[in-house]
C-alpha cells in the first residue's frame, strides 16, 4: 500500500485504537495469553540467532550498552 492509498478514515481508526484505554481485565487478557507454537518457534529462533551473534557475556553486555545508549540519545 502506497502512502497515497491510505484514507483519512483509516488513519483515524488506527489512531483511535492506539489511543484507547484498556480496562485491567482487557490488558490481562492480552498479556496473559499463552504463546502459539509459531510464536514459540520464532522466539527460539531469535534467541538462537542472538546467542550465535553475541556468543560471550562480554559481547552481549557491549551490545546492551550500545543499544541502550542509542535509545536514550547518546551515540
Amino acid at each position: 500500500m502506497r502512502g497515497s492509498d491510505v484514507q483519512s478514515e483509516d488513519i483515524a481508526r488506527v489512531a483511535a485504537l492506539n489511543e484507547r484505554r484498556l480496562k485491567p481485565e482487557e490488558w490481562d487478557g492480552y498479556v496473559n495469553q499463552p504463546m502459539t507454537a509459531h510464536e514459540e518457534q520464532q522466539v527460539s529462533e531469535l534467541l538462537s540467532w542472538f546467542a550465535r551473534r553475541y556468543p560471550t557475556l562480554a559481547e552481549r553486555l557491549r551490545y546492551a550498552r550500545r543499544t541502550y545508549a542509542h535509545w536514550i540519545g547518546r551515540r
